[in-house]
Parts: structure tokens; C-alpha cells; sequence
């Protein structure tokens, strides 16, 4: 986790909006197919993107504070 936070922190906004991005489509096809699988198997990784959308936003808003 560590080495992510690390690997987020050098990126830019514009990189930081489009890793979110990507964040929130794996994990609304995540929440998707287990709507219609009927199955619980994603919960754990489930829990880990929403971790690390929360990640990502806190990174930008702390980059967005830096620049004002």
C-alpha cells in the first residue's frame, strides 16, 4: 500500500483524474457482475477499490490545496 500511495503521489492531476477514472469503471463492473452472478466472491476487492478511489481523491484534493 505503500508503494502506492508513493506511485500516486508522483503522478500528476491529469494522471491522477484518469487512474480514478479507471477506479470507478472496474468497480461498478465489479458491483455489476455480482448483481448478476448473485455472487459475494468480489467482496474483498470490492472494499480494496473503494479504498483506493478514496486514495486517489484524497491525493488530488491535497495536490489541489498545494497549487492555491
Amino acid at each position: 500500500m505503500v508503494k502506492e500511495v508513493k506511485e500516486l503521489r508522483g503522478k500528476s492531476l491529469e494522471e491522477l483524474r484518469e487512474e480514478l477514472e479507471a477506479a470507478r469503471t472496474e468497480l461498478r463492473n465489479a458491483g455489476i457482475k455480482i448483481i448478476t452472478t448473485g455472487r459475494g466472491e468480489n467482496m474483498p476487492s470490492i472494499r480494496n477499490l473503494r479504498r483506493r478511489i478514496a486514495r486517489i481523491l484524497t491525493i488530488m484534493k491535497e495536490k489541489e490545496i498545494g497549487r492555491s
